[in-house]
């Protein structure tokens, strides 16, 4: 005997086939959409522009700053400028007058050179070397400082011409 077994409808087995493809779809779907507690937040909003208007520190605006600065750093330049004397020459007149003075400050410093020294200046011509030869002026004044600075012997019986006693 044949053993009847029941027969499915087709649109019943349609129905459970997609039923099983719909739940693979919606576990496929759902693993893409992320957690609510790991999505980011909202980007943090950017800061204001700065202009020459920006109060930047102790209530001045950014162009005080900047010209508060400028004058500073000017006031260095020129200071150490007017300490060293830097100043570039601008035309060539100055340029080839500054080369001048230098030519001459040379010469001038070569010529110093072959100056004698004052021992010999100021020996006497004719005289036997050092005889009698004429006094400096800080000779003078060793001579003279020596001589004030000896100790003058005074007795403690004697008086001193002219003193008064009383």
């Amino acid at each position: 005997m044949a053993v009847d077994q029941p027969v499915c409808p087709p649109q019943l087995l349609l129905q459970g086939w997609g039923a099983v493809l719909l739940s693979q779809c919606w576990s496929s779907v759902s693993s893409q959409v992320p957690d609510p507690e790991l999505l980011p937040t909202d980007p943090p909003k950017k800061p204001d522009p700065i202009t020459s208007e920006s109060v930047v520190f102790w209530g001045l605006r950014l162009w005080q700053v900047i010209a508060i600065f400028s004058m500073f750093i000017l006031a260095i330049v020129i200071t150490l400028c007017c300490i060293f004397k830097c100043r570039i020459p601008r035309t060539k007149k100055e340029i080839e007058a500054r080369h001048a003075q230098r030519l001459a400050a040379k010469k001038y410093a070569n010529t110093l050179e072959t100056v004698p020294p004052l021992n010999e200046l100021t020996e006497i011509p004719g005289c036997a070397p050092g005889a009698s030869a004429v006094e400096t002026v800080s000779e003078q004044v060793q001579t003279q400082s020596a001589i004030s600075s000896r100790p003058s012997a005074v007795r403690v019986g004697e008086e001193r011409p002219g003193s008064l006693t009383g």
